[in-house]
């Protein structure tokens, strides 16, 4: 696949089939994130796969929770807290992988590393014709002690980036994107 095709065809996948992604892939889409730049090359990334569809209910359900907690506080999310309300939304959209991509805390550049090594993932996932969608819902609670422990995450790691991954179930639609807003300095 040529790289511009990648990168125009890639899209976040949320209709997943219930085909499971071999641990060849899935070290596939790891080593192709550990090829991405990161910062004075330490290349700091961890990654932390769960394939437990009993774990990754659990994890959905935990973190669902601790997001209409936090919401709680904000009167203008309520199209957020009616999602997460719903015993049925699963935060993961039924993928049968999350790879979760961690940095050493305190780490100065550690969401700028994790995320670089997240679009490899996410580019080379979609080269393999593999769905992913990085989800933002899983974060805060992944970098709590009981996410650290549900994902056997070393305290001294901080979960950046949880990006899920399948078989994508349906084609996605063509997101029409909004011209770039350059400022040129000459």
């Amino acid at each position: 696949m040529e790289l511009s095709a990648a990168i125009y065809g890639r899209r976040s996948t949320r209709n997943f089939s219930n085909a499971p992604v071999g641990d060849s892939e899935l070290r596939e889409v790891i080593k192709a994130a550990t090829f991405a730049p990161s910062a004075m090359n330490e290349q700091p990334c961890q990654f932390t796969v769960v394939t437990d569809r009993a774990l990754l209910r659990k994890i959905s359900r935990d973190a669902k929770a601790y997001e209409l907690e936090e919401f709680g506080k904000e009167s203008h999310i309520d199209h957020m807290r009616e999602m997460l309300s719903d015993p049925k939304y699963d935060i993961f959209y039924g993928a049968p992988a999350l790879v979760v991509i961690s940095a050493p805390a305190g780490s100065r550049w550690a969401v700028e590393d994790c995320a670089l090594a997240a679009e490899n993932l996410m580019l080379a996932a979609h080269e393999m014709k593999l769905g992913t969608c990085w989800i933002g819902f899983a974060q805060e609670w992944l970098a709590t002690p009981e996410g650290h422990r549900a994902i056997s995450l070393d305290e001294s790691y901080a979960p950046v980036a949880p990006i899920i991954v399948g078989h994508v179930a349906a084609a996605m639609p063509k997101v029409d994107r909004r011209a770039p807003k350059v400022n040129w300095i000459r």
